[in-house]
């Protein structure tokens, strides 16, 4: 059933293999969320089993307890190499920002410290276009100062599949193997390969986490969907955005765009 998803898994690793071979040192942004189960699927695809890099949780200790079970859980069954990175407290933060933004710049921030301090050249992470249009605009290898910043009208183009893999002195990268997949084939692929899923995606008394983040400030949205077959149903017919439930996005118009230009995920 749905042979495309054999060629976004085969691009996709790809990706993966390409940046372990051309970025050193590398590391791997874990949120437990969703579409970051299914990078790490995929990365232990691609490696035969292991994650040859250190695979980073940013923990702002704010995320739902059925989600610290499941890393536990998983890290536990799968022999992870995770490391949880701290995020500063929400008083570091830009006071200017509003409530939820600021609390969201905690991983920015908490990224930035990861940084600086292990000297990773690439970072992995697990977006895609069609979340949000700020994400649309993304490259697979994207380029950032070292604080972070991205400045989205000078990238570098990538045609073909031909991704540029060298970049100064004075930057990171990202590396994004998921950008040209849709929330469907998220869903459509974990059903296939029965990937392991926080719960809290399934719906219990007509609400249900549609993007998962941490309590403070995401919300369940309604649904019925109680199955993953149910979920990919409801997503070929509703009009909700994925991020209807992250308040954030509702705070100001520009909240997100303000996030990414200063090193939010």
């Amino acid at each position: 059933m749905y042979p495309y998803l054999d060629e976004l898994e085969a691009k996709s690793i790809y990706i993966m293999r390409e940046a372990y071979n051309r970025v050193e040192p590398l590391a791997m942004l874990w949120s437990i969320g969703k579409d970051s189960n299914v990078m790490l699927w995929l990365i232990r695809k691609a490696f035969y089993g292991r994650v040859p890099f250190p695979l980073v949780q940013l923990d702002t200790e704010m995320e739902l307890p059925e989600v610290y079970e499941f890393r536990d859980n998983l890290v536990k069954e799968w022999n992870l190499p995770l490391k949880v990175e701290l995020c500063p407290p929400e008083e570091e933060m830009d006071q200017t920002l509003p409530p939820a933004t600021r609390a969201a710049m905690r991983k920015t921030e908490g990224l930035k410290n990861l940084l600086r301090n292990e000297k990773y050249r690439g970072i992995i992470a697990g977006i895609r276009r069609d979340e949000q249009s700020m994400r649309a605009k993304e490259r697979v290898f994207s380029p950032r100062t070292l604080d972070g910043t991205w400045d989205f009208k000078d990238q570098p183009a990538e045609f073909w599949d031909q991704y540029k893999t060298e970049f100064p002195d004075g930057c990171h990268v990202r590396i994004h193997p998921l950008l040209h997949w849709t929330e469907i084939d998220i869903w459509r692929y974990t059903k296939r390969e029965n990937i392991p899923t926080v719960p809290l995606y399934f719906a219990k008394d007509g609400m249900r986490y549609r993007s998962l983040g941490e309590k403070n400030i995401t919300f369940p949205i309604k649904s019925d969907a109680a199955t993953i077959d149910d979920i990919i149903h409801e997503l070929e017919t509703t009009k909700t955005a994925e991020r209807a439930g992250r308040a954030m996005d509702h705070e100001a118009e520009d909240s997100f765009e303000k996030l990414r230009e200063k090193g939010y995920m």
